[in-house]
């Protein structure tokens, strides 16, 4: 059987002319490696509808983490939610998808449009069963996952596009399967999917959404590894121990830092090769190479940039096209962590480097370089990757 990851991409707008979303997503990773999204969708728009959505959205993911079964879950969230007196819908609506282990996913969905799935390309329309909990009608499905799986699930701010206007009864989700039916391709990330999407609501909308509008996008895909090498271990004595770790790890390859790629051009007896380097992007120092080493890079600041194309790529995506095509260090890093791969495995060399104590560009110190490491680990944890995080 075929170990299947997540790629998880999504992306909001908030009501034009509000300052508050009235959607909330969270994801969360349990103790037993399944993946929980979670999109709530608050009554009407604002604050008030913010303060509904996120309410929703983290007590379900709280009582998930602690490992609670979700069928708990769900029917303490719909006891407690109020229906409103004048419109008689819930406060908050909600659609919790749980994939479990990356085998079977398990679906609730209450007052949200119907998640779609598409299996190679094409339309699933999968089975659901009617729960009442408490008065309201929950779906629940649950079935094995397929390589190329695509779930894309939204708020009805999606649906309610050109509503009135350009569509006289919204953007229906019959439409909206027969538009990612006709741009489906297998090697599309989520991201660029959830982006196409957007696009097309957005133009629906003329810029100027009626609704809070959220996208969540899932692919399910082969595993694909990714093993990161950034900064000396504290002790020199453990030099080839770390170098010994990171090289018998699978697949791909990157070292980062100057101090750790001379370690690894030691152990592997190879050159590090720095020759006329070319600096392609004037903020990111230029790239190295070593034979045996995918990529090689200097450290804090190329990091430090990949963070902030990481932050970007979660919210409006707008340096996509910088890194996408970029061929600085900064570039070719994000496209192999946020395209490429579904695990990413960091080896963190817990030495200070003397070097950056009298720069006068950063502080930098052991403290900057582990918060980076978490920071970036943080947002490609939101991105679907699996992390895992060695020192030394």
């Amino acid at each position: 059987m075929i170990d299947l990851n997540a790629d998880i991409g999504f992306r909001n707008a908030t009501k034009y002319g509000e300052e508050l979303c009235g959607d909330h997503m969270d994801v969360i990773t349990q103790e037993d490696g399944s993946t929980v999204i979670v999109l709530a969708d608050g009554l009407g728009s604002g604050v008030k509808a913010g303060i509904l959505s996120t309410l929703t959205s983290k007590m379900i993911s709280t009582m998930m983490a602690k490992g609670l079964p979700i069928s708990e879950c769900v029917e303490t969230i719909a006891k407690a939610l109020p229906i409103c007196s004048k419109r008689h819908i819930a406060y908050s609506t909600f659609t919790i998808i749980r994939l479990i282990r990356n085998k079977e996913v398990e679906i609730f969905q209450y007052d949200n449009p119907l998640v779609i799935c598409l299996r190679n390309g094409k339309n699933y329309e999968f089975n659901k069963t009617k729960l009442e909990i408490d008065n309201k009608s929950i779906y629940y499905s649950r079935f094995d996952l397929c390589e190329n799986d695509m779930f894309i699930a939204v708020s009805d701010g999606c649906t309610h596009a050109g509503i009135g206007e350009s569509l006289p009864f919204g953007w229906q989700r019959e439409s909206i399967i027969s538009f990612m039916e006709d741009c489906y391709s297998p090697t599309f990330t989520s991201k660029a999917v959830t982006t196409l999407l957007f696009e097309e609501c957005m133009r629906y909308y003329n810029g100027k959404p009626k609704d809070d509008t959220t996208i969540c996008t899932i692919r399910m895909r082969k595993g694909e590894y990714l093993n990161v090498a950034f900064g000396p271990p504290v002790k020199k004595a453990d030099d080839e121990k770390m170098m010994s770790t990171f090289f018998e790890r699978k697949g791909k390859h990157i070292i980062c830092g100057g101090t750790t790629a001379n370690i690894a051009s030691r152990y592997l007896k190879k050159p590090l090769v720095v020759d006329n380097p070319v600096y392609i992007d004037p903020d990111v120092p230029p790239v190295a190479s070593i034979e045996g080493v995918d990529l090689v890079t200097e450290g804090v600041l190329t990091i430090s940039k990949v963070l902030l194309y990481a932050r970007d790529y979660l919210g409006s995506n707008r340096y996509y096209y910088r890194w996408s095509s970029g061929k600085d260090g900064a570039s070719l890093i994000s496209r192999m962590m946020f395209i490429e791969a579904t695990d990413i495995r960091f080896i963190v060399g817990q030495a200070i480097n003397s070097a950056h104590q009298s720069t006068k560009l950063l502080p930098v110190s052991f403290n900057i370089k582990m918060q980076l490491v978490a920071q970036l680990s943080k947002c490609l944890k939101k991105m679907g990757k699996n992390i895992q995080i060695t020192y030394m």
